[in-house]
């Protein structure tokens, strides 16, 4: 239970969805600015967030699957393992490009944050129906969905705004 609820993040009372998808943010944006500085590009570090994700997903279905036996509702709030993995999906495009300062880079972590939770909301296509797959699957598909596409908003965003060669 402690680690389907994020330590305890989707346990707040008020969008506990947001809590766990702030907490990947900025444990997605701690771990890449240890690996380079947080402008400048890094394979190292999108690889790891981007493994991260997908390891979360599927080491985690069996986990959200129990939680949600033990609350005994279907995909239950307080559940936001799905929402980390999501997120350092989303935010895993980030540390590919160059930016032109800090500030700049920072608002791309954020615009990852932004797009994820309206994906993860609104689940266009067929990601609304892939929540209602069985157990912990219907829990994880519809954020992995949700942060695959949060990814490539992102990575258009990422560079447009990235730092282009003379």
């Amino acid at each position: 239970m402690i680690v389907a609820t994020g330590f305890g993040a989707g346990l707040l009372p008020i969008a506990p969805g947001t809590a766990g998808s702030a907490l990947a943010l900025a444990l997605g944006w701690l771990f890449a600015s240890r690996i380079s500085s947080s402008h400048m590009p890094s394979v190292v570090a999108a690889v790891g967030l981007l493994t991260s994700g997908l390891l979360i997903s599927l080491a985690g279905i069996p986990v959200v699957a129990r939680a949600e036996a033990a609350i005994g509702r279907k995909d239950p709030g307080p559940i936001v393992l799905d929402e980390i993995a999501g997120q350092f999906l989303a935010s895993g495009i980030v540390p590919l490009f160059g930016y032109p300062s800090p500030r700049v880079a920072a608002g791309v972590w954020i615009a990852s944050f932004l797009v994820f939770r309206l994906f993860d909301v609104w689940k266009p296509g067929p990601i609304r129906a892939w929540q209602n797959l069985p157990g912990g699957w219907g829990i994880m598909v519809d954020d992995v969905a949700a942060g695959i596409l949060a990814a490539g908003m992102t990575s258009g965003f990422a560079a447009f705004v990235a730092v282009r060669p003379v």
